[in-house]
């Protein structure tokens, strides 16, 4: 080990472990976007809290900044680590630590895997509701930092909501507990919710006390093809004012494209230009009944061109598949990503602007929409032509991004709904929050980070 820094590293903490192979540096040095080549110092992989603490003292120490890592499924840059920085993988400290029944809570380290949660939520006769597709690998602090959503949002919320507690390590090797599992807590400031979507700037999750609820109840999966992108609100309407509806998305015949030869089935003989997969719940004749009513309805007016309802489990995730398969079958094509929230009120005005905007912007781009409609969030997709290079395709990118921050700022939107904002978006921040709101935002930092070694240059510039 030839850097004398990790030498002092592990006679700081000789338990801890590290990894400096060139392969390893690569694989935990970059998110799944691909525009930085990773160049971290190393991968440190600490087992306890206690490890966490002593590698960021040895961190401030050194004046070696840490980007913390989860499963490193993020979009916007935030767990990159491009210019020496140490990587805090916290992919060994994935346990369940206690299921309280009568709170019913479920406490774990930060580490876990979302999809590992749903199990022990599920052994105890509980669901933890957020999802996504990537929850195989995605990490409950990864979720913690970005504030992650997924496709139950619009039932119930965002991983914000189910989050009781949690234990932070900030930038001076503190531990802080924060809320500790309470229901009603009006004893100051809410640090938990500060630590939520702050990207690892502020301290590194180790721990958190999940809220969970009772199981789903039965629900139905059906799939729509629309005519036209302008009834897609009209669709939306419709289906809420009859159904409890447990998502409700939306994507595009080019989506359904990449898709398909990614290896899904086609749903229809014919291609339709939009599409909606929606879950709702389906416990008895009535709310079926409701459903082929919202349909039927949809029909009349023209809003629906075609459509066809799960009969099974297997059928119901062989049309989500439609849905979720989207990102890793776009990924070979390296896309240029904008993840963007309006309110649910301004989502039609905002997207006629944005279907002219990006329609005059990418005429030769193949672009691929799709979004989580029922919370105002849309994903924007530019994949990058073979013939472009990748200097020249991003530049043309930001530069219609920019025009995008723009109707946002006019929409009283965001530039990041759920991703984070990271290095990529961090030119743009000031499009969703005033420089005053940034200048607080650097002043909680330096309380918690004072010398700024945690995920600097990310979200913003010190």
């Amino acid at each position: 080990m030839s850097d004398p820094r990790l030498t002092d590293l592990l006679q700081a903490v000789p338990t801890l472990r590290l990894k400096t192979d060139a392969a390893d540096l690569e694989h935990y040095g970059r998110d799944w976007t691909r525009r930085w080549t990773p160049a971290p110092l190393a991968i440190a992989l600490p087992g306890t809290v206690e490890e966490v603490q002593a590698v960021v003292r040895w961190a401030r120490q050194h004046e070696v900044a840490i980007v913390p890592s989860g499963g490193r499924t993020g979009l916007s840059g935030g767990a990159v680590a491009a210019n020496g920085e140490l990587v805090l993988s916290l992919e060994r400290m994935n346990r369940v630590l206690d299921f309280d029944a009568v709170d019913r809570t479920l406490t774990v380290q930060a580490g876990i895997p979302l999809q590992a949660v749903h199990n022990a939520a599920r052994e105890h006769g509980l669901q933890y509701p957020v999802d996504f597709a990537s929850r195989g690998s995605c990490s409950i602090g990864g979720n913690i930092a970005a504030n992650a959503g997924g496709i139950r949002v619009i039932r119930y919320g965002n991983t914000r909501e189910w989050i009781a507690g949690m234990k932070v390590v900030t930038g001076i090797g503190e531990l802080l507990d924060l809320n500790r599992g309470l229901l009603k807590n009006s004893s100051g400031y809410d640090l938990r919710h500060l630590m939520i979507a702050s990207e690892g700037t502020l301290g590194v999750v180790v721990e958190a006390t999940l809220r969970l609820t009772d199981p789903p109840r039965p629900s139905n999966v059906m799939l729509l093809a629309l005519p036209s992108f302008e009834v897609l609100m009209e669709v939306f309407a419709a289906f809420r004012e009859r159904l409890q509806l447990e998502a409700f998305e939306f994507f595009t015949d080019r989506a359904l494209h990449h898709v398909l030869a990614h290896g899904a089935q086609p749903p229809f003989s014919e291609v339709h230009p939009y599409y909606v997969v929606t879950e709702y719940e389906s416990g008895d004749e009535a709310q079926e009944a409701a459903a082929m009513a919202a349909f039927q309805a949809c029909m009349e007016h023209g809003w629906v061109s075609d459509g066809v309802i799960s009969q099974s489990e297997v059928q119901a995730a062989q049309l989500w598949r439609l849905r979720e398969d989207i990102t890793e079958s776009l990924a070979r094509y390296k896309p240029y990503k904008n993840d963007v929230s309006v309110r649910i009120s301004a989502m039609p005005a905002f997207l006629q602007e944005t279907q002219a905007l990006l329609g005059e912007a990418y005429p030769h781009f193949d672009v691929v929409w799709f979004g989580h409609i029922g919370d105002g969030n849309l994903h924007i997709n530019v994949l990058q032509p073979l013939e472009m290079g990748d200097e020249a395709f991003i530049a043309q990118c930001e530069q219609v991004t920019t025009l995008l921050a723009g109707s946002l700022q006019r929409h009283a939107g965001s530039i990041s709904a759920e991703h984070g904002i990271g290095l990529v978006k961090k030119g743009y921040l000031e499009s969703t929050r005033s420089r005053a709101e940034i200048e607080v935002m650097r002043g909680i930092k330096r309380v918690l980070d004072p010398q700024g070694i945690l995920n600097p240059g990310k979200l913003f510039d010190a």
